[in-house]
């Protein structure tokens, strides 16, 4: 089977945990025992997060009094690639997949006319005090947005079009190797007119680039792999419950939280009605079970 397996950046670092090191490494073997049966048994591609890494760098390009500017988030996105490519691909080695194992930075083609550019609705980076919110958005250009009682950065999500490495992607999985790629959904691209790409200042989100990754490589499956074992309904009350399948008819009487699980459906969604696949949520270190379908929630046109 072809294999696209997207890793939630809440799953390689867990809620209220520092950024250090270590505790990100600690994460990613386990994530990379997981999945290196499935490396070994399938053709895979791993798209992961990487929401608070970015965050991390830009409050570290914030605070550099050096810089004139900060660095836009196209940059600080392909950083998080590299950073974060380069411990899985480490680590499945070290979980004793022997299939070439190759870390993409990946570039995701937006449209400039996205309505998203115009409606900053996605956060980004630190907390800050309405004060110094407003004087970074003075200082900097930024849009800000009251995130309960502190302020944060918002940015432009605008939906990822294409991918420009697609065809070495491609290729690259036809030739048995384990690509990791669309990390933090790729670093946002623009063309000019010309045939010219240049860096936007927004984030895709990596739910999306990974349906779009596993329509475009023609997955057999979709999986969504986070630190919550499945779909639940009723959740956070006493009747809450897990939902093991889930056709997209179902899906139109639910409603999901937009900033966690709705990007997560929404993608499964997307890819089961472009191929009429399965895709499937859950728990990454129950990658395998969630696959077989026996943990999780799958979403299937056919499903019961």
């Amino acid at each position: 089977m072809r294999i696209v397996a997207a890793l939630g950046g809440n799953a390689l670092l867990r809620r209220g945990e520092k950024l250090d090191a270590a505790i990100q490494i600690d994460h990613i073997r386990a994530a990379a025992l997981a999945l290196a049966p499935l490396a070994m048994e399938h053709e895979l591609l791993i798209c992961h997060g990487n929401g608070p890494q970015v965050g991390m760098l830009s409050m570290e390009s914030e605070n550099d009094a050096s810089l004139t500017r900060p660095y836009p988030l196209d940059v600080l996105v392909a950083q998080t690639q590299g950073m974060i490519g380069y411990w899985l691909a480490q680590c499945l080695r070290n979980a004793g997949v022997t299939k070439p194992v190759l870390s993409l930075v990946t570039q995701t083609v937006v449209d400039p006319a996205d309505p998203a550019f115009a409606d900053p609705a996605k956060f980004v980076g630190p907390v800050y005090t309405l004060e110094q919110a407003k004087q970074l958005a003075d200082r900097h250009g930024w849009s800000i947005a009251a995130d309960g009682d502190k302020w944060r950065r918002v940015v432009p999500s605008p939906a990822p079009k294409r991918i420009v490495e697609q065809d070495s992607i491609t290729g690259l999985l036809r030739d048995q190797a384990v690509v990791i790629c669309g990390g933090g959904g790729g670093a946002p691209v623009a063309g000019d007119g010309s045939g010219q790409l240049h860096g936007v200042e927004a984030v895709v989100d990596k739910d999306l680039t990974s349906a779009l990754l596993a329509i475009a490589v023609e997955a057999d499956q979709l999986l969504v792999l986070t630190d919550v074992a499945a779909v639940i309904k009723d959740f956070g009350t006493p009747q809450a419950a897990p939902m093991r399948h889930l056709s997209p008819r179902d899906l139109d009487r639910l409603e999901f939280p937009a900033g966690s699980m709705g990007p997560k459906i929404a993608a499964c969604r997307r890819f089961t009605e472009a191929t009429g696949r399965p895709a499937a949520i859950g728990s990454l270190t129950e990658a395998a079970a969630v696959l077989a379908g026996t943990a999780g929630t799958t979403i299937s046109v056919d499903a019961a």
